[in-house]
């Protein structure tokens, strides 16, 4: 029987006639490191659980911004006098305003 010698092929599908062992160490090593990262990735776009926390607190950041964008607008356009009375009584303005922040943290999450 007549032995055939095969020739290996690299990457970009070229015929090679020999490969030393190193290189061929060397290619199978590279190829683990990028099937690794490949898994990591796709486990990353699987993972539905964190996905929806990083929503929720992307949504919280923003919501925290809005917030105190309008407080700074409120106290801007808000006369020296209800703003004493507010100091003094602060409980209907705390639920006023917590009213309005629920209302508006529900316009949000409701957009998704």
């Amino acid at each position: 029987m007549a032995e055939t010698t095969k020739t290996e092929t690299d990457t970009t599908g070229a015929a090679n006639e020999q490969r030393s062992p190193e290189e061929i160490r060397r290619d199978i090593e590279e190829t683990r490191g990028d099937l690794g990262d490949t898994v990591e990735a796709l486990a990353a776009k699987a993972d539905v659980k964190a996905q929806a926390k990083e929503r929720v607190d992307g949504v919280k950041e923003n919501v925290a911004g809005k917030a105190d964008e309008l407080k700074q607008k409120a106290s801007d356009v808000t006369p020296a006098g209800i703003q004493e009375k507010a100091q003094q009584n602060p409980l209907p303005f705390a639920v006023g305003g917590a009213l309005l922040a629920g209302f508006v943290i529900g316009r949000l999450s409701g957009r998704g």
